[in-house]
Formats: structure tokens, sequence, C-alpha cells
């Protein structure tokens, strides 16, 4: 490799890894001094066309307490046909089918450049996909009409043998019959009172039925488990009802019960959910299953109400629950919660589509994501193209063109050497529960076990694992020594087959006490940000706003002073290497981010933020951390130019891209250039090609990115060009006289946020200090 970038680039286009640290200091104090925790970032299903499924089951070693899968760190005597397993030193026997393996005639699993590899277990049967829709009728005719017509699009595009079931909810819950034909049938649920699955199996008959009969009845190495065995009167096969299922979504009407002035609809968001968690866990434990909530408003009555009745009652803001005066919020929580981890423990995933001009409670029901893996989205309206297209995506297929890029009832499972420990994963995820010896007592995230469930995949999923460094003696590992890393993921492939992926890493050592300079040169910086990004998040759920940026603050200065060079008390001294030299911008974004700034945003949408950022791998969450903006002129080809007040010319067109938003930004000069129709004479055909440019990249991003942002057009002194002047650097401000009022078409930022400069000198000041 030339440079420590291209390592961690070819390692991340190869596994989907990435670490904050490429070389491990070799005691636990010394990991502790780095600021920055070891941590590894894995995207579990990170495309890879050219890495075609091998048909057969993995080689395990045979040691119980270990159970690591054969890869290409391991020690392979081929006379013997033995293995050394490199995480406990037991030696295995190969299998009678690998008799014939040598050092020409390797299998695929020991080649080194096969360190991520799947397999497609073959002792399983293929089960249909599940999709429950979960519609909220509580909204008016335009809105339902247009949902109606996505959720019918979307029947063209599920596989025909998948199951799919329909609960339609206002003040009441209905659990629609399929299957019956020339009428309709549905069962009634009172909205005020949860349904539990004793509860729904004895009204609906459903104890013993669905797939957990059909497994216990069919011999263990049965190759397949037949759809007519699994299915029921409310999950049935597409291809058997897809007409009636069309006329049924048709036929959904807005729920008929009056709405009194003054009054929110009656809406029983929690009793729907709870029904289609129960229908799934009594029908389909541990099978892949989604159930896709669609809502247009907050829960009003039952369990896992929001919000009060009488409209003169708001619903929560952040000063609410800041001042702990909300009347409904921890209860909500704790019953959304509970149904979040009963989905999880099933392997279903609940995704949340909400579409209101206010909130919806996504910020109590931001378990059922978080735990089962599943989609949230926020929209105005379903009868938006953003909706509409994001939900779309969700049935993209591969590659292939075959399957969906989707996987179902996932879990992951961590090997380590035994010098380190793992202290919990920050994503997407549930604790399985499994403590072994590489597990620390000390926990970050979803810790206290080596393995999670994580229910809902896709190729963008990544989640984020804090390592600990055991060894508490120096000497005791010897300087370039290696250690690995194995990660397991279990999972239902989109085609009903159950898939293997394994990915096996390893590190050297180095003693950071002596050797410091070779551990920094490994640092990277983007994914050391990302990861500080989610610690900061989590801790901003149980503690105060100012807490965690004081606590961001401290963690900077420390790097700072342990990685910076410096003379004692001279700030102007102060230098970074380049590898760190990015690191305290990305920290002065995330500052003044909406992850960690909750002022003008609802906690609906700092949840939604905060979930998204726990979702997706290092490049994406760095946009959304510290947003790209492209400038366009006539001077050459578009360019990235600093995320900057000064960026903002007349001249130029500007195009932000922050994950969230993608907006393209007339200057004053361009902006009256366009009012005056310059753009439709044949004379000026080269402005007309500088103002379709950035259009073309915006669609570019909006055809890739999930879930599809809110695309903006505005201009210099347009109300909407606030989006811009949130994001970049306050380098001109109303406190300046630099462009104020002159007229020459640049854009002060009206705000007594620090600049990054002011930032930086603040900073340089405080590592330097003796008093530090």
């Amino acid at each position: 490799m030339a440079t420590w970038q291209d390592f961690i680039n070819q390692n991340e286009d190869r596994d989907g890894v990435r670490l904050t640290w490429n070389i491990w200091p070799s005691t636990r104090i010394e990991a502790s001094k780095l600021v920055v925790p070891l941590a590894v970032m894995i995207t579990p299903l990170k495309e890879r066309p050219e890495m075609p499924p091998i048909c057969y089951d993995p080689v395990l070693c045979s040691k119980a307490q270990c159970r690591a899968v054969l890869n290409p760190l391991c020690q392979v005597d081929y006379r013997s046909k033995t293995w050394l397993c490199n995480f406990c030193s037991q030696r295995n026997v190969f299998p009678q089918n690998y008799a014939t393996i040598s050092e020409t005639n390797q299998p695929a699993e020991l080649m080194p450049q096969f360190s991520t590899i799947e397999y497609q277990l073959q002792r399983t049967g293929n089960l249909p996909l599940i999709f429950l829709f979960v519609v909220d009728t509580c909204q008016d005719a335009d809105c339902l009409k247009a949902l109606k017509e996505s959720l019918q699009l979307s029947l063209s595009l599920i596989p025909p043998n998948s199951l799919v079931g329909l609960i339609s909810f206002g003040r009441m819950v209905q659990l629609h019959e399929l299957g019956c034909n020339g009428y309709s049938k549905s069962f009634v649920f009172r909205g005020t009172k949860e349904v539990t699955v004793k509860q729904l199996q004895d009204q609906l008959g459903l104890a013993g039925g669905g797939v957990a009969s059909a497994r216990a009845q069919a011999p263990a190495a049965s190759s397949n488990v037949r759809t007519a065995e699994v299915q029921n009167r409310f999950l049935q096969p597409l291809q058997n009802i897809d007409m009636n299922l069309t006329d049924m979504l048709g036929d959904i009407q807005t729920d008929p019960w009056p709405v009194h002035q003054g009054k929110r609809p009656l809406r029983s968001s929690g009793v729907a959910l709870s029904v289609a968690v129960s229908l799934l866990e009594a029908t389909f434990p541990n099978a892949g299953a989604r159930v896709m909530m669609f809502i247009g408003g907050a829960c009003t009555q039952g369990p896992g109400i929001v919000v009060g009745e009488e409209l003169k009652d708001p619903i929560r803001s952040h000063h609410d629950l800041e001042k702990d005066t909300c009347k409904f919020f921890k209860k909500a929580c704790k019953y959304y919660e509970g149904l979040g981890k009963r989905a999880a423990e099933n392997g279903h995933v609940v995704d949340i589509y909400s579409c209101a001009l206010d909130q919806t409670g996504l910020h109590e029901m931001k378990y059922l994501s978080n735990f089962t893996g599943g989609h949230m989205v926020m929209a105005d309206s379903f009868n938006t193209s953003l909706f509409k297209q994001t939900f779309q995506k969700v049935f993209a297929k591969d590659a292939g063109g075959q399957h969906f890029r989707m996987a179902f009832n996932a879990s992951l499972e961590v090997k380590c050497s035994r010098e380190l420990q793992v202290c919990g994963v920050l994503g997407q995820c549930v604790s399985l529960g499994r403590k072994n010896q590489s597990v620390s007592d000390t926990e970050i995230g979803v810790g206290g076990t080596s393995a999670w469930k994580m229910c809902g995949l896709d190729p963008s999923t990544s989640v984020t694992m804090v390592m600990e460094v055991s060894n508490q003696q120096p000497g005791t590992i010897p300087q370039g020594q290696a250690s690995a890393l194995q990660f397991i993921t279990f999972y239902q492939h989109s085609s009903g087959q159950k898939r293997v992926r394994v990915t096996t890493i390893a590190r050297q050592w180095a003693d950071a006490a002596t050797n410091l300079a070779h551990v920094a040169s490994s640092f990277d910086q983007e994914m050391s940000a990302v990861t500080m990004a989610r610690i900061a998040v989590a801790k901003a759920e149980t503690e105060d706003g100012p807490d965690v940026l004081r606590w961001l603050d401290r963690m900077l200065i420390r790097l700072c002073q342990k990685f910076g060079e410096y003379h004692k008390d001279d700030p102007s001294s102060f230098k970074f290497s380049e590898n760190f030299s990015l690191y305290p911008q990305f920290m002065f974004h995330l500052r003044r981010s909406q992850f960690m700034q909750v002022f003008n945003n609802s906690p609906d949408e700092s949840s939604y933020y905060r979930n998204k950022l726990n979702r997706e791998d290092v490049t994406q969450s760095l946009v959304m951390i510290q947003p790209i903006l492209y400038a366009y002129t006539f001077n050459g080809p578009p360019e990235p130019v600093l995320l900057d007040s000064t960026s903002i010319q007349p001249d130029r067109i500007l195009l932000l891209d922050t994950f969230f938003h993608i907006l393209i930004y007339h200057g004053d000069t361009i902006a009256k250039w366009y009012k005056q129709g310059y753009q439709n004479q044949p004379e000026y055909e080269n402005f007309r090609q500088l103002l379709q440019a950035p259009v073309d990249d915006a669609q570019e991003i909006l055809q890739t990115r999930f879930p599809v942002p809110r695309y903006i057009l505005t201009e210099y002194g347009g109300s909407q060009a606030r989006f811009l002047l949130n994001k970049v650097n306050p380098s001109q401000t109303h406190n300046t006289t630099v462009g104020w009022g002159g007229g020459d078409g640049t854009m002060p930022v009206l705000t007594d946020d620090v600049s990054l400069q002011v930032f930086m000198d603040h900073l340089k000041k405080l590592s330097v200090s003796s008093g530090t």
C-alpha cells in the first residue's frame, strides 16, 4: 500500500470495515490515552457483486466456547488435514469433503483475498417473505388516496409467493381476512386496549398454527417448508389474492368516526402495532417478516398515546421534555420499547412511514426502528414525491435485478482474539445476551454480549463496535504481532435462503508508550469523527445537551494535547499531522449539527436525524456531520468549495448536500440573469448549461440516496436560503462589515455562533496551555 488511506479504502471496499486505529496499542492504559476508543464500523451486507455465495456450510471450530469459522488467518497442516483456530488455538480436523485440499488446491475460505466470504446454508428450507401493511385511516381523502395508490403499486414489486397481510386503523383497529372472494371480512379490535399474543390466538383461532407448527411437524432434514403449510387467513400468498387485495386497498375509506371542532381524530396507533406484532409472533416467530406502518398523525387514545384529544393541548416539545411536564411520554416510551423488543426477538422488522405536517410520535416510537433495523421515513404528506419515491426504493433490486436488496431476521456475532474485548455496539440492534470471555465489563451502546439481533439489513446498514484492550501488562504482546476479529452475520436472503457472511480482519500491535508516532500514523479521522458522533448521540439520549457538548470539547482538547506538535503556552506553534488535520473541523460542525442542537427541531425530527446517523456508513454519516458544497461557475468544471459563508458569491451556483436535503442556490447575479430569461436565448447557451449542471448532479444523488432527500431550489435573498446559511461556517456575520449592506451579492450569516477560525484559535490556546 502506498499510504494508510489507500489501505483504509481497500479494506472498506473488500470487507466493508473501517477502524478508528489501524495499529492497536498493546495495553489497556495506553489505549485509554488515545482518547478516541478502538472501534470498528462494519457494513455486514456491503454489496460485492463479484462475490457469489458458496454453496456449502462453513467449517466451525470444534471448541464449544469458540465456534469461530475457518478463515485465511488459520494455520493449516495439509498433510494431516487439520487446522489451528486463530482465536482459541484449538486443533481441528477438516471434514471429509476437504480430503483433496493442498497448498495448490485451497478452498476459497483459506485464500487471503477472501477475508470476507458468504455461505449459502444447505440444511435449511426457503421460507417466503412476509409483508404486513398497517394503514392509518385518520387522514384526509387526498392523502389516503395517494397512500393507497402507493400500496397498490408496491404489490407489483413484491414476489408472488410472498405472504401479505393488511391492518387498517382509526378509532378502531381492523385486521382484514384475506381470500374472501366476493365479500370483505375483518376482525375489529377496540382501540383502547392492548392485544396480547394469547388473546389474539384465542380470538382468531391461531393457536398452534403458522410456521412454528409446520417446523415442529416437519423432519429436521426437510429441504423446504411448503407455503401451504405456513399460511393462514390473515397472511396469504400474494399470487392467490392479488386482485382481491388491490380491491381491498382501494376500498379503504377515511375513518368514519366524527371529529368534533377543537378535537383531534381518535387514532389507535399503539393498538394497531400491538395487533401486528402479536399476529406475526403467533404465526411466524423467528421468520423474516416486515411490518410496514403508515401514520398520518399522533396516537391519541389507548396504549401508546402520545397527545390528548384536545387541540388546545399541543404535542410535547424539547422544552417540555426537559421540564418533565409530558403527561404521556414515559408510559408511551415504555410501551413502544416493549413492542420493539418483542418484534426484534422474533426477527421481525418494523418500518415507520410518518407523513404529516405536525409531529406523529416518532420520538416515542423510535424503539421500533432502532431495535429492529426498520426504516424510519418522514415527509409532509403521502402525496409528496419524497414519500412515493422513497417507498418504491424500499423494494429496489440488487445488481442482478432478481432479488431485493433487503435482508431479514439477521444477527451479528463477533469473535475476538484473547487480547481484545467488546464493549458494545452503537447501531440498530438488540442484545442476544451471549456472555463469554470476549465481553468487557465496560458497556458502551448495546453491551454485555458478543452477539446481537439486527432483524432488518440492507447494503448501507452499518454498526459501530467499540473494543477494549484486555491486556494490562506492558511487554506481554510482542511488537508487530497481529490479533484478529471475526464478524459472523446470519440472515435470511430475500430469495428465502439462509446465508452466513463471515469477515475476518487482523491488525498489528505496537507499544504506544515508546512508538506513539507509529500508532498515530494509523489514525482514521473520518471513522473516528463518526464514532464520536454516535457515542455523543447515545449520551444525548440520557444526558443534557450542554453536558454532551462539554464532553466532546474535553475529548477534542485531550486529543490535541496527545497528538499535536506545539510549544507550551504558544498557540501559534500548534500543528497537527495530516491524518488528524480535519478532525477538529468535523467536531466543529458536529457541535452545530441537528444531532447535538435541538433548537428549532422537534423531538420527532431529532429522533429521525439520530436514527439515520446510527444506520449509515462512514461516508454518508460524514455528509450528515459536515455537508458537501459544490460551486458551479463559468471558469471551469464544478469543484468542491469550503463549507463557509465566503463561498457564497454572486456569480456562483452552489449545490449543498446535507444527506437530508439537496439544495441548489443561485447567487445574486445568476438569479437576476435567470429572472431576465437569458437561459432561453440561443446566444446564452452556456448560461443554460450552467443552470442545468447542478440540476443533473442533484438528480444523480436523488436517484441513489435512501431515503430520498428534500429537494430545494433557492436564490440570493430567498427564504429557503436559510438551509444553506444554517450549515456554512459563519466566517462573515452581521457583526462584521465585510459584504454587509455593500450590495456585492455576498451573504453574511445572522448568528452569534463562533466561526471555525475562532473555534480553532480557542482550541489551540486551550491545548497548549500549561494549566489545562
